[in-house]
């Protein structure tokens, strides 16, 4: 009896994954850094990241009509950091980002959501020039919380197109160290991420 039960759990299981939907997003994205740096010890002064563009495709699972999970791509971010106002930092990075969803549906074509989750900085090829030219600077890896939120709207004649926006906020503070000196200081960056664009369900 037990097995039998068992079964038919994980058929219903089964069957419940297989109901699911793919959703596919093209958006363009401004990456806007809410926070910035005083190295005080040594003194240095402030360190802040600038406002960049990007293009931030992202694939969506829906289990059922309120729940999904999305993953967050994009295209190599190039960050500008300035020191005291003056460029001296240039980082490229990628930002993989995972959120779980909840979709309020209604009876409207607009689908409001929330999502919380993790977020990652991914650093290479970081760049000197300026007070810091003559040194070479290393900026690690960083992981932290993501929140979002946004809506999606789907005209009444569109049958698996839609138009989304959202905004997301993820707290990234990587670790920056100047090699042959003893300064080392977390880049507080904490951006919120504005994105528009498409999605398509299949």
């Amino acid at each position: 009896m037990l097995k039998q039960v068992a079964l038919i759990a994980l058929m219903g299981m089964s069957a419940s994954a297989m109901a699911g939907q793919w959703q596919v997003k093209v958006g363009g994205s401004v990456i806007s850094p809410t926070a910035d740096t005083n190295v005080t010890n040594p003194a240095l002064g402030t360190f802040e990241a600038d406002h960049e563009y990007a293009f931030t495709p992202s694939v969506e699972y829906f289990f059922n009509d309120n729940i999904s999970t999305e993953l967050l791509l994009a295209a190599p971010i190039s960050h500008d950091v300035a020191l005291n106002g003056n460029d001296v930092v240039k980082i490229k990075h990628l930002p993989p980002t995972l959120t779980a969803k909840y979709h309020f549906k209604n009876s409207t074509g607009f689908t409001p959501y929330i999502g919380v989750g993790g977020t990652a900085f991914v650093a290479w090829d970081e760049k000197t020039s300026g007070d810091l030219a003559a040194f070479k600077v290393k900026v690690k890896e960083d992981f932290g919380f993501a929140g979002q939120i946004g809506f999606n709207f789907q005209p009444a004649d569109a049958k698996n197109w839609g138009v989304f926006f959202d905004a997301r906020y993820a707290q990234l503070s990587p670790e920056v160290s100047v090699e042959g000196t003893p300064i080392k200081f977390d880049l507080d960056i904490d951006p919120m991420v504005y994105t528009i664009g498409y999605s398509y369900k299949f």
